[in-house]
């Protein structure tokens, strides 16, 4: 069947709003991509990794709770420096720990890398040369530098003025703008905080940074409770608050349209790196119900200026998690109301990448992975008669080693080196046909290694390129081989 089918190029491309997602932090532990993936049924733009690099400090490098367990600190933001994991690469350390691991992961199933660094100031070029260096081989990364950085919280703001930590991100960048210039910047700032302000908060410190950076970002809570662990959010205790969905959207275009004045009218990117309503402070119910309204007002409302943002998080010790972590097992989570609603939404086609199809290839044929929004695969078109008993993909000896996602009725699949077969049903269990119909099965390939290859041309840091020496198996039937039914 598949020998004889007209297969055409796909060229995959940017949602009309991207949605990336948070996976780890000082709330919650990595959770690894297959599983993330069979739970949402379609990867993300971009995974956020978040870490901190403070190699001149007494601990270092390990993480600030465990190096300063005994002292007496309450809260993540207490410890001599930030308590996100260690960047364990840069000038001291090497590429085979974290978060290089991760980020293999991210990239073998079809994501970028959102990488959140918060560094101290005082490191030396060479430092930052490393970690830049460091970021070569993974295609487009986005690296967001020291966020929040118009906050207090942080250790980089408690040992420096905010101009020196303004000034200390446009050095950053311009190492990596020369060292690495796959990675994209973003610069996390307060923005307009307040819907009578006429100005960005601390915007003559971080003018030159606005000025610099790829890309411009505000983190916004609809809901927060900023004291955990430390409290319990209860009526009375001042550690929480909300705010109304319409006026964070409306701030978050004021940021952007003033520092799009600053820039003399250039736009850029506009994002939110972190954005979720805090069950602690609205219980997990009306959690969903602000996380629905906050899609609602994206995807029906003139919101062409918005490019993306980062739900944070995947899992989460608290309730800023699609699933909270079982406290009597970390592997474990526990889904949330807000999983269907963030589930049935970044299905919808506002938060969906463009698929667009080309011409009609002939095998050998060479697929490009570019990034999550600029690659291109294959399309096979499949007639299917009524909805399928079995839908599976097989892959022989010539097959097996290629690393792929693939996407069908709405439903990606990773089919991951050595493996021979992916059942592909799941993509009819909630989505069933009621009618005999024709759709195309698509197939990307991102590097298996997770990283590009030097190898394979001049282009090889934005690009990574698979030869596909033929079409799988496909096997698809209606009916049970042996069945009890009469």
């Amino acid at each position: 069947m598949s020998d004889l089918l007209k297969v055409k190029s796909v060229h995959l491309g940017p949602a009309p709003c991207a949605v990336d997602l948070g996976d780890g932090s000082e709330r919650g532990e990595y959770v690894n991509q297959d599983y993330i993936l069979h739970k949402l049924g379609r990867p993300h733009r971009a995974i956020n990794l978040m870490y901190c690099y403070y190699p001149l400090d007494e601990g270092w490098p390990l993480r600030a709770s465990v190096a300063h367990e005994n002292d007496g600190v309450g809260g993540a933001w207490g410890y001599p420096y930030d308590d996100y994991f260690p960047y364990l690469g840069g000038l001291e350390g090497n590429r085979e720990g974290e978060p290089f691991n991760f980020m293999r992961d991210v990239r073998r199933h079809g994501q970028d890398v959102l990488l959140t660094l918060t560094v101290d100031p005082h490191v030396s070029d060479e430092q930052l040369i490393a970690i830049a260096q460091d970021l070569r081989t993974f295609g487009r990364v986005f690296l967001r530098i020291n966020h929040e950085a118009t906050g207090k919280w942080f250790s980089f703001n408690k040992r420096c003025t905010y101009q020196e930590v303004a000034d200390f991100y446009v050095r950053f960048h311009k190492i990596v703008k020369r060292e690495a210039p796959n990675v994209l910047t973003i610069l996390c700032i307060g923005g307009i905080e307040e819907m009578n302000a006429e100005k960005t908060v601390m915007e003559e410190e971080f003018m030159e940074a606005v000025k610099v950076t790829d890309i411009w970002s505000v983190d916004k809570y609809l809901a927060l409770h900023w004291g955990w662990p430390n409290d319990i959010a209860e009526k009375g205790v001042h550690t929480s608050s909300r705010t109304p969905v319409k006026d964070v959207l409306q701030m978050t275009k004021m940021s952007y349209e003033r520092w799009k004045y600053l820039c003399g009218g250039v736009s850029k990117p506009m994002v939110m790196s972190e954005c979720n309503a805090d069950g602690d402070t609205t219980g997990p119910y009306e959690q969903a119900e602000i996380m629905q309204e906050w899609f609602d007002r994206i995807k029906d409302g003139p919101e062409s200026w918005f490019s993306g943002f980062t739900y944070y998080q995947f899992r989460d010790r608290g309730r800023l998690g699609l699933e909270i972590e079982d406290p009597n097992n970390p592997d474990v989570g526990v889904e949330q109301p807000v999983m269907d609603v963030y589930k049935n939404m970044i299905h919808h086609p506002y938060f969906q990448p463009t698929m667009q199809n080309g011409q009609e290839v002939s095998f050998p044929a060479r697929l490009r992975w570019g990034s999550s929004e600029d690659s291109d695969g294959i399309a096979i078109p499949l007639e299917f008669e009524q909805n399928p008993v079995f839908c599976e993909v097989y892959f022989d000896d010539e097959l097996k080693d290629l690393n792929l996602m693939m996407e069908i009725n709405g439903h990606w699949f990773y089919k991951a080196p050595g493996v021979g077969c992916v059942d592909m049903m799941s993509a009819f269990f909630k989505k069933p046909l009621t009618s005999g119909c024709k759709m195309d099965l698509h197939i990307f390939a991102p590097p298996a290694s997770g990283e590009n290859d030097p190898s394979q041309g001049a282009d090889w840091q934005d690009n990574y390129y698979t030869v596909i020496p033929k079409l799988p198996h496909i096997r698809i039937r209606y009916e049970a081989p042996v069945s009890a039914r009469k």
